[in-house]
């Protein structure tokens, strides 16, 4: 008869040994330095977030602000307001340019509508036989003075007459007349016509 012994024993296998101290650091320390990251993101984001809060929050205020200032400027009693003050100024304007144009027409500070006028009246009342070679115009015209050659002397009282006539003449009347032969040229007396000056003065009590 025969007996079979059994010597396999399971103690005497290897153990596998799946967590070691190593390991078990190892992933200790990945786990701490996820949780390290983690926190270092999560704290960036919350900075960030409370940087635009704050920033809305500036900006809300701002708006508010300009809301409360544009409800004072624009209520009813700030615009009649303005719309008074605009219109006292409107009117002050009125009244220094009325009082500008009073005076310029009572020509209180001279000739303000300048010469044109009287070079229009010597050319409408040219006068064959007569030419003019030089004037003098003082101040407002209450002065004027006329310098001319004429080849008939009989010619000066009509054109006296006409110049008269003309509205810009109106109120002044020439008084003084000059008359002389011209200079000789080369110790020569020059014939065929003669010089003539002519000088108003303004007529009291006249109308401008």
């Amino acid at each position: 008869m025969s007996q079979q012994i059994n010597l396999f024993n399971p103690i005497f296998l290897k153990q596998r040994k799946y967590f070691s101290v190593v390991t078990m650091l190892q992933a200790l320390l990945l786990i701490v330095l996820g949780s390290m990251l983690f926190y270092g993101y999560a704290w960036y984001q919350v900075r960030e977030l409370a940087k635009q809060t704050l920033e809305m929050t500036r900006r809300y205020e701002a708006e508010q602000k300009r809301m409360v200032n544009y409800a004072n400027e624009f209520s009813p009693q700030r615009a009649k307001q303005m719309l008074d003050d605009e219109l006292k100024a409107l009117e002050a304007q009125m009244g220094t340019q009325d009082t500008l144009l009073n005076t310029l027409k009572s020509g209180a500070i001279g000739n303000t509508q300048g010469y044109s006028e009287y070079l229009r009246a010597f050319a409408r009342q040219s006068v064959r036989g007569l030419w003019l070679t030089g004037f003098n115009i003082t101040g407002d015209g209450a002065q004027i003075s006329l310098q001319g050659a004429v080849t008939n002397p009989q010619l000066l009282p009509a054109y006296i007459q006409r110049m008269n006539r003309e509205p810009v003449m109106r109120g002044k009347s020439f008084a003084a007349l000059q008359m002389k032969q011209p200079a000789p040229v080369d110790n020569q007396p020059v014939t065929g016509y003669v010089e003539f000056g002519l000088q108003s003065v303004a007529v009291e009590g006249a109308v401008k």
